[in-house]
C-alpha cells in the first residue's frame, strides 16, 4: 500500500545578498536547521524574487541549470553549482492547482536562480530533491499574488515544500556598508509591523502597503511578493519567526515558517555576509 506523503511545511526566507551561499552565519545556520527539521519533500517549489517577469510560469525542465544572475561578486560565487533535478510532473500539478490562472511551462529559458540556490545550498546541500521555480508576474497586483499563494496550498498535501525567497525590506538605493548588521529606523519599523501581522493573522498582509514606511522598505515589489505567497497559503494561521535581523541598513533578513517547529535562538550571532568592496549595489541584481 502506498503511503501518502507527509504534509509539508512552508517558509519565507530573507535571502539577502548571494555571498551568504559561501558563508556560515546566523541566517545560514537557521536555513540549515529548517532543512534538518522538515520531512523529506517530494519536490521543492520556490517563488524567488529573481524570476520577476511578464507572465506566470513554472520551470518544467528535467535538469534546470544553475543561474548566476548577479554582477560584481568574486569568482567563487560564480563557480557554485546546484545540480538538483526538476520534475515535469510536479510542474503539471502546479499548473492544475492554480487554474483558472494560466501558468505556462518553461522548458529552457530559466532554471534555478540565486534567490533559490543561495538558500538551498544550506537547506538541502546534497541537491538530490527536485526543485521548481514559479515566476512572479510583474503585471499583476498584490491581491493576485496573495490569491495565487492560497491556491498553491494543496500542493503541501502532495509532499511539495513551498518556499518564498525575497526580503521584507529591500532598498538597494539606501544600502549603507557601515551598517553591516543593523537596519535604519524605518526598516525596523516596517519589519516589526510585518512581524506583528504574520504572527497574528497573515491574511492581513495586504494591509501593510498602507504603512508609512512601506515606500522606503518596498521601493520595488520583486523581493516583497514572495512573502505574499506564503501569507496566502497560511491564511489566518500564524507564521513562526525562524530568524530575524538586518544587513547593510536596508535589507531585512527575517525568515518565517508555517507548520514547522524549529527551535530558534540557537543560531549564534554572526552577521549576514558582507558585500564585496566597491560593490555596485544598484547594478548587481541582488
Amino acid at each position: 500500500m502506498t503511503t501518502a506523503p507527509p504534509t509539508m511545511p512552508a517558509a519565507f526566507i530573507g535571502h539577502g545578498n548571494p555571498m551568504n551561499a559561501l558563508e556560515r552565519n546566523r541566517y545560514t545556520e537557521a536555513w540549515r536547521a529548517l532543512g534538518q527539521a522538515v520531512p523529506k519533500p517530494r519536490a521543492i517549489l520556490v517563488i524567488s524574487a529573481h524570476w520577476y517577469t511578464n507572465a506566470t510560469a513554472v520551470t518544467a525542465m528535467p535538469r534546470p541549470r544553475t543561474i548566476h544572475d548577479f554582477y560584481g561578486f568574486p569568482q567563487d560565487l560564480f563557480d557554485v553549482e546546484y545540480p538538483a533535478p526538476g520534475d515535469p510532473e510536479v510542474a503539471e500539478m502546479v499548473s492544475d492547482v492554480v487554474k483558472p490562472t494560466w501558468c505556462g511551462h518553461d522548458l529552457d529559458s530559466w532554471g534555478i536562480d540565486h534567490g533559490t540556490w543561495s538558500v538551498l545550498v544550506h537547506t538541502f546541500p546534497d541537491a538530490s530533491i527536485p526543485v521548481l521555480q514559479l515566476s512572479l508576474n510583474a503585471f499583476k497586483d498584490f491581491e493576485h499574488h496573495y490569491e495565487l499563494g492560497r491556491k498553491l496550498a494543496p500542493l503541501r498535501e502532495q509532499g511539495v515544500l513551498i518556499i518564498g525567497s525575497g526580503n521584507i525590506v529591500h532598498n538597494l538605493h539606501a544600502i549603507d556598508f557601515a551598517r553591516a548588521d543593523t537596519g535604519y529606523d524605518w526598516a525596523h519599523r516596517f519589519d516589526d509591523a510585518a512581524r506583528e501581522v504574520l504572527q497574528d493573522n497573515p491574511s492581513d498582509v495586504l494591509s501593510l502597503d498602507g504603512h508609512p514606511d512601506f515606500d522606503n522598505s518596498v521601493p520595488t515589489p520583486d523581493h516583497y511578493l514572495p512573502l505574499l505567497y506564503i501569507a496566502g497559503l497560511a491564511q489566518e494561521s500564524p507564521l513562526d519567526l525562524l530568524v530575524d535581523g538586518h544587513a547593510a541598513g536596508s535589507i531585512s533578513m527575517a525568515a518565517y515558517t508555517h507548520g514547522l517547529d524549529v527551535k530558534t535562538g540557537t543560531f549564534g550571532d554572526t552577521p549576514a555576509a558582507e558585500l564585496p568592496d566597491g560593490f555596485p549595489s544598484l547594478d548587481s541584481n541582488i
